[in-house]
């Protein structure tokens, strides 16, 4: 990746939104959700960033495709529990639809991030094709 830091890419940076707008909105769910979906919310927000950092720090595309590729599953987790807690009326519509307008960027910049990733991989492995394990001494053939 071109960016010397997580923290500079832009997908990291909605991601850090989203936790401090998530944990804002869980702070007004009712006390018996404490341990429910309000923690399971700040959770899965807290793991969109969280992974696109340690992919990023990882060192190799095919780890940080990896770890973008949980980090979307996250958002997705995130955009069901809203849904869920709009459905509860957790929070007004307005706010639901704040949140989901940033879940769609967020996804949406995660996607291109995946398929950048995914290319400069398939760019790679076709400049460097893989080694056969019967020819690689790592791995002596059965």
């Amino acid at each position: 990746m071109s960016t010397s830091s997580y923290k500079q890419l832009r997908v990291w940076q909605n991601g850090i939104e989203l936790v401090r707008q998530i944990y804002r909105l869980t702070s007004g769910f009712p006390k018996h959700e404490l341990f429910g979906l309000s923690s399971q919310l700040q959770r899965a927000a807290v793991s969109v960033p969280a992974n696109i950092a340690e992919g990023h720090t990882r060192g190799t595309t095919k780890e940080f495709l990896r770890f973008v590729m949980i980090s979307h599953g996250s958002l997705a987790e995130i955009e069901t529990m809203l849904i869920v807690a709009n459905d509860l009326q957790y929070m007004n519509s307005q706010h639901f639809n704040q949140l989901s307008t940033l879940c769609d960027s967020t996804g949406k910049m995660l996607s291109a991030l995946r398929r950048t990733l995914a290319a400069k991989l398939r760019s790679s492995n076709s400049r460097n094709p893989e080694i056969p394990k019967s020819q690689n001494p790592q791995f002596p053939a059965s």
